[in-house]
């Protein structure tokens, strides 16, 4: 074989300390080398796992936050919906309120108005019957051209406006 490996180009004692230069090289790699780039690779994949488990946590807090977000939201706008519902029903009692108000104060006012009616008409006959009185006065002086006594006069117009149409009936 070895006249083979001759004719080839190829030396072997020079094949086998090519052969004991590489197992040396490949132990002393071994040691020196391969060791901290396995262990540098597992740090690598140990963080890599950490970044991954970091990174579901998270967006499992961020889908419990947005459920909490939108709970919330739901729950102001329940709460606006309420205060809603409050300001109509007070509106309208406001409204009613100040309905009956009107109302009420409708009603006073015509009371009053009537009452106020009552008192020009009172007055209003008041005065007629004092100018009836007067002008019966006058008239009865020029008809017996004396005057009477007054208190007599005024006995006499009493009577006459008690049985006249004028006495408020």
């Amino acid at each position: 074989m070895g006249d083979a490996f001759s004719a080839l180009g190829v030396s072997v004692p020079l094949l086998l300390a090519q052969f004991v230069n590489f197992a040396v090289l490949l132990v002393i790699l071994r040691l020196t080398l391969y060791k901290p780039v396995l262990r540098m690779l597992d740090d690598r994949k140990r963080r890599i796992a950490e970044g991954l488990n970091a990174a579901e946590i998270a967006r499992q807090e961020a889908a419990a936050a947005q459920a909490n977000i939108q709970a919330q939201i739901e729950a102001a706008r329940k709460e606006g919906l309420d205060i809603v519902a409050n300001a109509q029903a007070v509106a309208a009692r406001i409204e009613t309120e100040a309905r009956e108000q009107a109302a009420r104060e409708r009603q006073a006012a015509l009371e009053k108005a009537r009452n106020e009616i009552q008192l020009e008409r009172d007055r209003a006959i008041s005065e007629l019957r004092r100018e009836f009185a007067t002008l019966t006065v006058a008239a009865a002086e020029r008809v017996i051209n004396q005057s009477l006594d007054p208190q007599a006069h005024q006995r006499i117009i009493e009577e006459t406006l008690a049985e006249s149409r004028f006495s408020g009936n």
